[in-house]
């Protein structure tokens, strides 16, 4: 966990955070005993397949897990303990100090009400704005996320919008109370290229102009790559990778981080060319194993690597890697920089 540059408390710092969910399958640890920690105005990213825990991690963050997950560890913002706060105090913050962009926004909206009215709720309830003032500000902000026609448009519905369109309308309601920290949770994922450049763009420049921390859920190695400053790999609720972006890009010394790195398109292959993959599947968070979650799908993985946990390797200054062969697979990272 990296402690904060000025000596003064991280913003958010959390520790062995554990999350248990109830499937259909029994009990499965959906988040292992990550740790991480965040200064004001930094960016962090997550990246992993999909079924990793990023997502749960962001929900456990948001106090939005469902009633039946059980969760230990710790989880405090500004100093003040997230686990445990009883649902009214959360309900304080969400929206207000700690904010979230989902993936889906036609989900995240709600189709019974004007755009306008959305993005001047939060005010109305954590500012105490009057109905009219709130408003404006809704306005306001709309017009600082891109949406045309603002004024004339805060009183139509989300399906009068474009996909591109309604996620600024999220991002908008994400930031009207100007929140200490934003979860932005694949915000791009149903957008076109073109649209998504525009959104990704829009709220790094919000993120710099009000001075947030952000933490960017993503799949997408070329998203975390131009978008933050520290980045963690998970796969199987478990962090295997941490580090600043530019050194994990760099040194890649998990073999799953680089199975990412050699699946990802390259500009200029050869037409046909097939995508590099990696084999197996990600395992049921039912059936994690005892040892390495990556084991079964590692080509360099030993009999201890079934039986034995691995615990984070200092590989570099603020850059730690679980593996329990991490000489051998920095060894190999050469092959995932040129596939």
């Amino acid at each position: 966990m990296m402690a904060s540059r000025t000596g003064s408390l991280p913003l958010l710092e959390v520790e062995n955070l554990r999350v248990r969910l109830n499937t259909s399958r029994g009990p499965a640890d959906a988040v292992r005993g990550v740790s991480f920690s965040l200064n004001r105005g930094e960016t962090l990213g997550l990246i992993g397949e999909s079924g990793c825990g990023k997502s749960v991690t962001a929900m456990a963050l948001m106090g939005l897990l469902p009633d039946s997950a059980v969760i230990s560890g710790s989880i405090r913002l500004g100093g003040r303990e997230l686990v445990g706060l009883p649902e009214p105090d959360y309900c304080q913050l969400r929206g207000n100090r700690i904010s979230m962009i989902f993936q889906e926004p036609m989900t995240a909206l709600n189709p019974m009400h004007t755009i306008g009215r959305q993005v001047a709720e939060p005010l109305r309830r954590h500012k105490g704005l009057a109905a009219a003032e709130a408003r404006r500000e809704a306005i306001a902000l709309l017009d600082r996320v891109g949406l045309p026609d603002a004024a004339g448009r805060a009183s139509a519905y989300p399906h009068q919008f474009s996909g591109g369109q309604r996620q600024r309308v999220t991002i908008a309601m994400a930031l009207a109370c100007h929140p200490d920290l934003l979860i932005a949770d694949e915000p791009t994922t149903a957008l076109d290229g073109t649209i998504q450049r525009q959104i990704l763009d829009l709220i790094a420049d919000l993120v710099a102009e009000r001075g947030m921390s952000m933490i960017l859920i993503s799949h997408d190695l070329g998203v975390i790559a131009e978008n933050v400053q520290r980045m963690m790999v998970m796969y199987g609720g478990s962090v295997v990778e941490n580090g600043l972006t530019a050194v994990v890009f760099a040194e890649m010394g998990h073999p799953y981080t680089q199975g990412l790195f050699r699946a990802r398109p390259h500009l200029g292959a050869p037409k046909g060319t097939r995508l590099q993959t990696i084999a197996g599947t990600v395992p049921e968070l039912a059936d994690l194993p005892a040892g390495c979650v990556f084991a079964e799908r590692c080509a360099i993985a030993e009999e201890r690597c079934r039986n034995t946990l691995p615990p984070p390797v200092m590989v570099a200054a603020g850059h730690t890697v679980r593996c329990l062969r991490t000489d051998l697979s920095m060894a190999n990272r050469a092959g995932a920089r040129n596939p």
